[in-house]
C-alpha cells in the first residue's frame, strides 16, 4: 500500500518545520549524529513518518543536508513503514533532489524522529543543530498532529445564508464542515447556471469526502442535508402526482385493450428525486438519474456505501460517476424496456463521509480518477469535552437548518423558472486565478512528476465552481437576476483561500 497523498493536506500543512538557513557545513558531524538516530530507529522498527507530508519532509531533510548519500539513510528510515516500496522511495527521493530551494533541513528529521519517541541528544557545540537539554533527551509520547483549519477572516466574507449555516457550529472543525457540506450540497440544487472554463460548458457540481476518526463530529454533515430537502419533497411530490396520473391512464387502457383499435399503453412516469441511493446497480442510479433530468445528489454518511457498490459487478458506476464530474454522456443500456439510453450534459454532486480507511476503499491510491475528483477533508479529533449545550437556537438545529432549506428553495424556484446565466471571472481575476495555479502546477510537477496534474488541474476547476456557488447565493441579497453574473472579489479569494 503506497503513502496516501493528499494535496490539500501538503498545501495548507504549517510551515513551523520549514527554514530559510543555508545547508549545514559540517557534514562528517553531522553525518555521524543522523547515522546514531536512524540506528536507534532501526533498533525500536518504528515508522517516524506515517503520513505522506512527513515522509516528503524528511526526504526534502535528507536531500539538503546529504544530496546523493542521503539516499540510502532515506531508505533505511522509510522501511518500517507497512507498505514500503523500494522503488517508490527511490523515486521520492529524487524527486526530492531535483525540487531544490525548499529550505528544509535536517531539523525536521530531528524532530520526526523525538516526536516518534526516539532518543536524540545532539551536542550544544554544533552550530545550526537542534539544541536538547537533558530533560528533552527522554523518549516522549508521539503527539496526534492536527490539521490546521480555514481562516476566521474567510467566514466574515462569505455570502449572508452560509453564514447563517455556519453560525450554530461550535467549534473550527464544524465551521469547515457545515461550509464545505452546504457548498456541495447546494452544488446539485443550481439549475441553469453555469461558467465557460478552459473553452466548455461547466455547472457547479461538486464531489465532498469528510474523513475522521470515530466521534470526531462528522455527523454533523446530515444538517447540511435539509439545506436541499424541500427540493427532493417538491421532486417526490411531482413523481407522486405523474405515477397517480398514469395509474389512471392505465386503468383506462385496461378498459379499452381489445375494444379499440391502436390502443397505446401508457408510458412509465419518471421517478424524480434529488437524493440519489449509492446502494444501487449501475442500471439503477443511472435510470433514476436519467429520471431526474440528468440532475441529483449522492449523501451518504457512509462513505463505504457507495465503495461496496464500485466493487460489486452489478453495482460498479464508477465510470458514469467520474463522467459526470465533467458533464460527459453516460450511457446504459435498459434490459427490461430493451431500450439504450443516452443521459447528456449530467449534473451529479456527492457529499460522503467516513473514516480514513473507508476512503482507502473508495480511493485506493492518488492514481484513481476519483482522487483528483474530490475534496477531501480531514477533520480533527479534539480530546476535550464539548458543551452539548453550546448552540444558542429555541428550535433544535433540524429545524434551524429546515428553515434555511425554505429560505434556499425560493432561489432554487426562481433559478429554474428563468432563462440560464452565465458566471463569470473579470479579467483581473482571471490573470490571478491563472497565476495561482500556474505555481501551483509547477510545484507540485517538480516534487511529484507529472503523476498529479490531473489533480491540480482539477483543483482549478473546483475553485472555479465554488467561485460559481458563491456568486448564486448572492442573489439572495441582492435580489438581482440577471443573464450574466460577475464574480465579487471577496468570493474570488475565499474560492482560492478553500482550495490553496
Amino acid at each position: 500500500m503506497r503513502k496516501t497523498f493528499n494535496p490539500l493536506e501538503w498545501m495548507e500543512s504549517p510551515d513551523q518545520h520549514k527554514t530559510t538557513e543555508p545547508p549545514h557545513t559540517e557534514p562528517n558531524s553531522e553525518i555521524s549524529e543522523t547515522e546514531t538516530i536512524i540506528r536507534e530507529i532501526e533498533a525500536q522498527q518504528v515508522d517516524i513518518a506515517p503520513n505522506y507530508e512527513q515522509w516528503l519532509n524528511i526526504g526534502f531533510a535528507f536531500a539538503e543536508g546529504f544530496g546523493e548519500t542521503g539516499r540510502e539513510f532515506f531508505h533505511r528510515t522509510s522501511r518500517f513503514y507497512p507498505g514500503y516500496s523500494t522503488a517508490e522511495c527511490d523515486r521520492q527521493f529524487t524527486n526530492c533532489l531535483k525540487a531544490k530551494g525548499h529550505g528544509i533541513t535536517l531539523k525536521t528529521f530531528f524532530h520526526h524522529a523525538k516526536q516518534a519517541g526516539i532518543n536524540i541528544s545532539i551536542p550544544k557545540n554544533n552550530v545550526g543543530k537542534k539544541q536538547v537539554s537533558n530533560e528533552t533527551t527522554q523518549k516522549v509520547v508521539p503527539e496526534n498532529r492536527q490539521m490546521p483549519n480555514f481562516p476566521n477572516s474567510l467566514f466574515s466574507n462569505l455570502p449572508e445564508f452560509l453564514q447563517k449555516v455556519v453560525q450554530p457550529a461550535s467549534s473550527q472543525e464544524e465551521k469547515d464542515l457545515m461550509l464545505l457540506g452546504a457548498l456541495v450540497s447546494l452544488s446539485a440544487c443550481l439549475p441553469k447556471l453555469y461558467g465557460i472554463y478552459d473553452g466548455r460548458k461547466m455547472h457547479p457540481n461538486l464531489f465532498l469526502f469528510i474523513t475522521a476518526k470515530a466521534s470526531a463530529g462528522k455527523g454533523r454533515l446530515m444538517l447540511c442535508k435539509h439545506l436541499v430537502n424541500p427540493i427532493h419533497k417538491q421532486m417526490r411530490e411531482q413523481a407522486k402526482m405523474l405515477k397517480m396520473q398514469h395509474d389512471s391512464e392505465m386503468a383506462d387502457y385496461n378498459t379499452k385493450k381489445g375494444k379499440e383499435e391502436n390502443i397505446e399503453k401508457p408510458t412509465k412516469p419518471p421517478e424524480k428525486m434529488l437524493f440519489i441511493p449509492a446502494n444501487n446497480s449501475s442500471t439503477g442510479a443511472y435510470q433514476l438519474l436519467g429520471d431526474s433530468d440528468g440532475k441529483g445528489l449522492i449523501f451518504e454518511t457512509e462513505g463505504d456505501t457507495l465503495a461496496h457498490a464500485f466493487k460489486s459487478d452489478y453495482g460498479n458506476y464508477s465510470d458514469g460517476f467520474r463522467k459526470a464530474f465533467h458533464h460527459e454522456t453516460i450511457s446504459y443500456y435498459r434490459r427490461t424496456d430493451r431500450e439504450y439510453v443516452d443521459i447528456e450534459n449530467p449534473c451529479l454532486s456527492a457529499v460522503l463521509s467516513g473514516t480514513p480507511k473507508q476512503v482507502l476503499s473508495l480511493i485506493p491510491n492518488a492514481e484513481n480518477g476519483l482522487f483528483s475528483r474530490f475534496i477531501l477533508y480531514y477533520m480533527n479529533v479534539r480530546p476535550t469535552w464539548k458543551n452539548v449545550f453550546a448552540t444558542d437556537t429555541n428550535q433544535g438545529l433540524d429545524e434551524y437548518f429546515e428553515s434555511l432549506g425554505n429560505e434556499f428553495y425560493e432561489l432554487y424556484r426562481v433559478l429554474k423558472t428563468n432563462p440560464e446565466m452565465q458566471f463569470l471571472l473579470t479579467a483581473e481575476q482571471k490573470r490571478k486565478f491563472n497565476s495561482f495555479f500556474e505555481q501551483i502546477q509547477t510545484r507540485y510537477v517538480a516534487l511529484q512528476g507529472l503523476d498529479y496534474m490531473a489533480t491540480v488541474r482539477r483543483l482549478g476547476l473546483i475553485a472555479f465552481r465554488i467561485a460559481m456557488i458563491l456568486s448564486a447565493l448572492r442573489i439572495m441579497e441582492t435580489g438581482e437576476l440577471n443573464s450574466k453574473i460577475t464574480c465579487l472579489d471577496e468570493d474570488f479569494q475565499t474560492s482560492l483561500s478553500l482550495v490553496g
